[in-house]
C-alpha cells in the first residue's frame, strides 16, 4: 500500500508539474509573440522614422538649396542695384528692403516729370552762354577773389525770365545787403531756391505761387554788375550748388543731375516724390524778348476783342 500511495502521490505532482510547465510554456509562447509583434511594429515605427527623416533631409537639402539660389540671385539684384544706386546718386539705407530700393529706383517717366516740375532745372532764360562761372573769382566791381555762388548767364536787357520750378516767391524786390539789385527768390519743394539777380524789372510779388515756366521778371544791370547779364544760384538748405548742372538736366539725361551733385540727398527727395505725380508737367522753352512781346500783343489784342 506504501508503494501504491507513493506512486498515486508521485503521479499526481508530476501530472501537476507536467501541467504548469505546460502552462508556463504557452505564458511563453503567448510572450514571445506579443515580443515579436511588438518587436516587429518597433521595426516598422522605425523605418517609418528613418523614412520621414530621411525625406526631411531632402526637404532640408533642398530647402537650402533653394535658400542659396535666393541668396544668390538677393546678392546678384543687390549688386546691380547698388550699380544703379551709385548712378543715380543714392546711398540706401541698410534697414531698407530689396523691394523698397527697387521702388526707390524703378522711377517712371511720370515720376521724373514731377520731380522736374518741383526742383530747378532748365535755363530760366534764352541761354546764349555763361560769363562768369560758379566757384573763387576776381569780382568784377569790388576786384577782390570771392566765392560766387550762382553763375552769370549772358544776357542782353530786359530778357525775359522765367521759374525754372513751381515754388512760392520768397523775395521779389531791391535786395540791397547782397548787392544782387532786384532780387526774385524763389521756395521749391524739398528745400530748393533758386536766386534771379539783378533784374531791371519784376512782375511777380513776394508769397504768390508760381509755376515752372512763368514769366517773373526782364534782365538787368541792377546792383554791383559791370552790365546787363542774369545771377542765377540753386541752394539747398542754404547751401549753393551749382546751377549749370540744373541747368543741363532735362528728362533725356535724367540722371547726370545725381552724378554732378552727389552731395545733395537724392534718395530722400526721391523717396519723397515716388507717390506725388504731376498729370499735366510744365514743357516750356524761354521766349527770346521779341517773342515775349509778340505774345503780350497778341494777349492784348485777344483781351480788347472779348
Amino acid at each position: 500500500f506504501s508503494i501504491i500511495f507513493l506512486s498515486i502521490g508521485t503521479i499526481l505532482y508530476l501530472n501537476h508539474t507536467v501541467n504548469e510547465v505546460v502552462l508556463k510554456k504557452q505564458e511563453i509562447t503567448l510572450n514571445k509573440e506579443k515580443i515579436e509583434q511588438s518587436y516587429n511594429e518597433l521595426l516598422q515605427i522605425n523605418s517609418d522614422l528613418i523614412e520621414n527623416f530621411n525625406d526631411s533631409r531632402d526637404a532640408i537639402e533642398l530647402q537650402k538649396e533653394n535658400l542659396a539660389q535666393k541668396r544668390m540671385e538677393m546678392n546678384e539684384l543687390s549688386s546691380s542695384l547698388n550699380a544703379i544706386e551709385t548712378l543715380i546718386g543714392i546711398s540706401p539705407d541698410k534697414n531698407e528692403s530689396i523691394e523698397d530700393r527697387i521702388n526707390i529706383t524703378q522711377l517712371n517717366t511720370e515720376q521724373k516729370a514731377t520731380l522736374l516740375q518741383f526742383i530747378p532745372n532748365g535755363s530760366p532764360i534764352v541761354y546764349k552762354g555763361i560769363t562768369s562761372k560758379y566757384g573763387y573769382r576776381m569780382h568784377p566791381i569790388l576786384k577782390r577773389k570771392e566765392f560766387h555762388k550762382g553763375i552769370d548767364l549772358k544776357a542782353k536787357m530786359n530778357t525775359p525770365v522765367y521759374a525754372t520750378a513751381d515754388g512760392m516767391v520768397e523775395w521779389a524786390s531791391l535786395h540791397k545787403k547782397s548787392g544782387y539789385g532786384r532780387l526774385i527768390i524763389i521756395q521749391h519743394n524739398y528745400g530748393f531756391k533758386s536766386y534771379f539777380g539783378h533784374l531791371n524789372k519784376i512782375v511777380i510779388k513776394s508769397k504768390q505761387f508760381v509755376k515752372k515756366g512763368e514769366l517773373i521778371g526782364y534782365t538787368g544791370n541792377s546792383g554791383r554788375s559791370s552790365g546787363p547779364h542774369l545771377h542765377y544760384e540753386i541752394r539747398y538748405f542754404y547751401q549753393t550748388y551749382n546751377p549749370y548742372w540744373f541747368l543741363k538736366w532735362t528728362v533725356e539725361n535724367y540722371d547726370e543731375i545725381f552724378v554732378k551733385t552727389p552731395k545733395l540727398p537724392w534718395n530722400a527727395i526721391i523717396r519723397g516724390t515716388t507717390d506725388i505725380k504731376v498729370p499735366y508737367p510744365t514743357q516750356t522753352v524761354p521766349l527770346t524778348y521779341e517773342q515775349e512781346k509778340e505774345k503780350e500783343k497778341k494777349q492784348k489784342k485777344n483781351g480788347e476783342k472779348q
